[in-house]
């Protein structure tokens, strides 16, 4: 019989970037909060914080049930789940010292089951996870460790108080844990690791006959994001800020939208499902898509574009003279937004679990994403682990395709970027 639950997450800011993990001791009888354990860890990897706080839950577990306690360990990371059962081989050899560590402390346990569970099931740990690279990222180290009081406890399901990915500086209701903060040197560099995602048809596509001369073997797959830019509005021809406002397409753009869709309704680029912004010129490119390959959209809002607060609608020459000094922060820095508006480093947040959500859910699968220059920019630049500063270096065309790909045991690649070529043919 089970007698504690161990949930832990953690993650970067950019992958490597500002790290921390998370990690809760629950009874399994009711579901109690009994500890909770969180810290910044500096500038690591996806992958190194996830199995950090693995091990801050098992030694939480094991000071709290001694020996032999039974635990059930469950975490949003596949790749960590997987490898700690013995199901996937560890093939970075920078996780391996880390999974040494998680064994030793398994030996002294009973852990009965290993189980994946999705990002929404694992809210106190994400949590805790992104208050921790919140400190990370401004250059703290900062713990928080604690045990909940038996009369006062959080209920098994119980909702972070500021959503999913991105809450910072407060505690979940209801719990008693008791944390501490210091400042000292961001020094903590860690290696890059494996990216935990599914193993795609494009590669699978594009590799037939194949003769697997290049780094990896040609049966190597992946699963495949096809990022496509909306087609022309008018506010797109007279270069105006376009963000959460409702353009629809130009005749052009609908031509444009159209000439997207001859392309990726056959191979090696017929998706399996589409994805879309919820806003109208994204709807309208994937609604072209749809009729050429008959598949339903889905619709998410978090690959609608970058909110533009109070320049939406303007050219960059009425911002610039309105706003100068809005406008030059915002072209230095990623977390400065415009009034009223949205920062690129808040976006990035929404967007990242965009992007997690659909390789989760469309494992092996070829994803069309039909979204905006800023979600489609976050997401090559995730996949690069390029800095935010990089989104001030790209370039992406109306109608452009781009193509990401993410292995089971290896990096995201970019495939593609900017191809515009379905809008030249003649």
């Amino acid at each position: 019989m089970t007698s504690y639950i161990i949930e832990a997450d953690g993650g970067s800011r950019g992958n490597p970037g500002p790290a921390g993990y998370g990690a809760v001791v629950k009874d399994a009888s009711d579901g109690q909060v009994l500890a909770e354990s969180a810290e910044a860890i500096g500038v690591t990897t996806n992958n190194v914080a996830e199995y950090r706080g693995l091990i801050a839950g098992l030694q939480a577990a094991l000071r709290l049930g001694g020996e032999g306690a039974p635990v059930a360990v469950r975490m949003d990371s596949k790749l960590v789940i997987e490898q700690m059962a013995g199901r996937w081989k560890i093939k970075n050899e920078g996780l391996r010292p880390l999974a040494v560590e998680a064994g030793a402390l398994v030996r002294r346990l009973r852990v009965t089951e290993w189980t994946w569970i999705p990002r929404e099931r694992n809210k106190h740990a994400d949590r805790l996870a992104n208050e921790a690279m919140d400190a990370a990222a401004k250059g703290l180290t900062w713990t928080a460790t604690g045990t909940a009081e038996p009369a006062a406890h959080e209920p098994p399901e119980a909702p972070a108080p500021s959503g999913a990915r991105g809450p910072s500086g407060t505690k979940a209701a209801g719990t008693k844990a008791a944390g501490t903060a210091r400042q000292t040197d961001l020094l903590d560099a860690g290696d890059i690791s494996e990216i935990s995602a599914p193993a795609a048809s494009i590669a699978t596509a594009q590799q037939r006959g194949a003769k697997g001369t290049g780094w990896r073997p040609p049966t190597r797959v992946a699963t495949s994001l096809l990022l496509l830019r909306h087609g022309e509005t008018e506010l797109s021809i007279e270069r105006r800020f376009s963000g959460r406002g409702d353009a629809e397409l130009t005749p052009n753009g609908l031509a444009q939208a159209a000439a997207a869709a001859e392309r990726l309704s056959r191979e090696p680029y017929l998706p399996d499902a589409i994805v879309s912004s919820p806003l109208k010129r994204a709807r309208q490119t994937a609604e072209a898509v749809a009729r050429r390959t008959g598949l339903d959209i889905d619709v998410d809002d978090d690959l609608r574009e970058l909110d533009f607060g109070a320049w939406e609608g303007h050219t960059f020459t009425e911002v610039q003279r309105r706003w100068p000094a809005e406008l030059a922060a915002w072209l230095a820095d990623p977390e400065a937004a415009p009034p009223g508006g949205e920062s690129f480093a808040s976006t990035e947040r929404r967007v990242r679990a965009a992007g997690d959500r659909l390789v989760e859910r469309y494992e092996g699968k070829t994803v069309l994403v039909v979204s905006h220059v800023t979600p489609i920019k976050m997401v090559l630049r995730l996949a690069l682990m390029a800095p935010l500063e990089s989104l001030y270096r790209m370039h992406l065309d109306l109608a452009c395709l781009s193509l990401v790909e993410y292995y089971a045991d290896g990096p995201a690649v970019v495939k593609s970027f900017n191809d515009t070529s379905h809008l030249h043919r003649g």
